[in-house]
């Protein structure tokens, strides 16, 4: 099938395949004409990495990721870890941004908000000191 026809049924654009081409995490045929020829195979392989990219996975970790698919002699131990890093990874992420959220929600709580030229907030980022 030819690039189009791999976009519409994979739910990518053809943009995105020939960038996953670039960067090899993808290797489809060529027809005699010299065009990407894909098959159910590269399909197979498109989901997975859609699949993986949506659960917040980067390039280089679905190229880990894909390795370890495509490797029949792999151990689930070595996927398992991968996830589970990734998981610290996003906790972590996630205790910053309620960090992030409860300063935020402070510095807003801080404010007037009116017409006046006085401001806790930017007092605030400003390290108390007004200008």
């Amino acid at each position: 099938m030819n690039i189009s026809q791999a976009a519409q049924r994979s739910g990518l654009t053809a943009k995105a395949l020939r960038y996953y081409e670039s960067i090899d995490l993808l290797a489809p045929g060529r027809a005699d004409n010299g065009y990407r020829d894909y098959s159910e195979r590269d399909l197979e392989t498109l989901r997975f990495i859609q699949r993986a990219r949506a659960t917040g996975f980067s390039i280089d970790e679905v190229r880990d990721l894909l390795e370890l698919h495509r490797d029949p002699g792999r151990r689930s131990h070595d996927a398992k870890r991968l996830v589970e890093e990734k998981l610290r990874r996003v906790e972590e992420q996630l205790r910053n941004l309620r960090e992030m959220r409860t300063s935020l929600r402070g510095l807003a709580d801080s404010c007037a908000g009116d017409e006046s030229p006085e401001c806790a907030i930017l007092d605030n980022l400003s390290g108390g000191q007004r200008d």
